[in-house]
């Protein structure tokens, strides 16, 4: 059974979350793959306009260092 959100996250507690973490089976989302030698830079820029345009559609804040 599901449980609301609000019953989920506490705002008073902590109004921060870590929502991502990492890839797996050794995907690199960005930055350079120091076992294959390939660059994913090219990527980091779509990352950023992406969680700019889903914090907008969901209405939430985003926090984060480039």
């Amino acid at each position: 059974m599901t449980i609301a959100r609000s019953r989920q996250i506490s705002l008073q507690d902590t109004p921060y979350y870590h929502v991502v973490s990492r890839c797996v089976r050794r995907a690199f989302l960005c930055g350079e793959d120091s076992h294959s030698g390939q660059s994913f830079e090219h990527r980091r820029q779509w990352v950023v306009d992406k969680l700019g345009q889903l914090s907008r559609v969901f209405a939430i804040g985003v926090c984060a260092e480039l």
